[in-house]
């Protein structure tokens, strides 16, 4: 007896969209730190506090929303896992899919950096490593990402190749596929990234956005 073997392609195509839907929200927040940083805004040097000034004060806010044209997804921050593993920094519902899936949601780490190996090693072990560890975090369709807070004056890209140095020389049980590497998701932004990681017998693909607010936070000690 035959047995069909699922078409590989369909596979493919469900990781293509989902990326791309992922890249059209990611997209919108970084619409919303673009007016973060025109509002001139202050932020302590706390990344609870830094996230909860872009998820309720912009992207759940009605005005911004309607201005930017973010109407299909609600953010919500501190959100806890079904597995009581933690809580989630920014778990993204949307009402066409989440409403009729309630796994069908994505998430977002969110992490300072100041250009230190400290932070920097925050970012892979409490961030990157959540979503490698099945029994952390979820993977809607392989599909998730990180914001990193830069709450110093330092060059980005450099700090992301030492964020790779980390993942290619030291924390290796990560499974990294594909290092931190250029993705350009809106024209005007040039600090855009993804990286893959091998989880199980899958690839799962991680957004990361780094948000320059080291002339906005009032004190710039770790």
């Amino acid at each position: 007896m035959n047995i069909e073997q699922p078409d590989a392609s369909v596979f493919v195509y469900r990781i293509t969209y989902f990326n791309a839907e992922f890249e059209i929200i990611a997209e919108k927040i970084i619409a919303c730190y673009y007016l973060m940083i025109d509002d001139g805004i202050i932020l302590p040097n706390d990344e609870n506090k830094i996230r909860n000034e872009l998820t309720n004060n912009y992207l759940n806010e009605n005005n911004v929303r309607n201005k930017i044209g973010l109407k299909n997804y609600y953010f919500q921050p501190e959100a806890p896992t079904k597995n009581d593993k933690g809580r989630f920094d920014i778990k993204i519902i949307s009402q066409e899919t989440t409403f009729s899936d309630t796994n069908a949601f994505y998430v977002i780490e969110c992490k300072r950096l100041n250009g230190e190996t400290k932070l920097n090693s925050e970012y892979v072990l409490n961030g990157i490593a959540r979503f490698t560890n099945e029994m952390k975090y979820p993977f809607y369709n392989n599909t998730a990402g990180m914001i990193g807070f830069v709450v110093s004056m330092i060059d980005i890209h450099k700090n992301v190749d030492f964020i790779n140095q980390l993942l290619q020389n030291t924390f290796t049980q990560i499974n990294t596929e594909k290092t931190l590497t250029k993705k350009q998701i809106k024209s005007n932004f040039e600090y855009s990234y993804c990286s893959c990681h091998k989880v199980g017998k899958n690839t799962k693909t991680i957004y990361h956005l780094m948000f320059d607010f080291s002339h906005n936070v009032t004190v710039r000690q770790v």
